[in-house]
């Protein structure tokens, strides 16, 4: 698992920002955030080399690309070993109709979801690309009739200044009372 990354709230406050609209110039974003923009980059910069920020993303439309049926496969694989596991991740990933592929737990091992033509794409898409395969035991077909994103990752900033920016607590000095002083 990866290391979580330590974010003040300037940053928290660039990622809210950014995760509604990453095409969002730097110029505008810092304006957005209250800095200034050389100092809005670098921590931009810093928030991707550090791995947080993944990359940006352009989003089709399957059906509007002539693959308006996804679906969701449910694949098991046997044996499950781990000298399979790399080859058979990046074939799927190598095909056009795959959108996502997941590892998991439980009686199935992977979870594919394709965006297809039509159920004759589909059924060629299972037999020949999965079930054709020694290692794939079994693939179990599920029709998306509608989805829905979600998100964003990061809820909504709370009401008041766009960074807040607290000052720690001062922590009085520790040491013998004297008349005078208040605790």
């Amino acid at each position: 698992m990866a290391e979580s990354v330590v974010l003040d709230p300037v940053d928290l406050h660039l990622l809210r920002v950014l995760q509604n609209d990453a095409r969002t110039t730097y110029r505008d974003l810092a304006a957005q955030v209250g800095l200034a923009p050389s100092t809005c980059l670098d921590r931009v910069t810093r928030l991707r080399r550090s791995g947080v920020i993944l990359g940006h993303q352009l989003r089709l439309d399957p059906a509007k690309l002539g693959r308006g049926l996804q679906a969701l496969l449910s694949v098991q694989v046997r044996p499950h070993r781990r000298e399979l596991v790399g080859p058979f991740v990046e074939r799927i990933r190598a095909l056009p109709e795959a959108l996502t592929v997941f590892h998991l737990t439980g009686p199935d091992d992977y979870l594919v979801h394709v965006a297809v033509a039509d159920m004759a794409d589909l059924q060629r898409l299972v037999l020949d690309e999965f079930t054709a395969h020694r290692e794939v035991a079994r693939v179990e077909t599920r029709l998306i009739f509608q989805q829905w994103d979600c998100g964003p990752l990061l809820p909504a900033a709370p009401p008041g200044p766009p960074h807040p920016v607290a000052a720690p607590p001062v922590r009085p000095v520790s040491g013998p009372k004297t008349s005078g002083q208040t605790p």
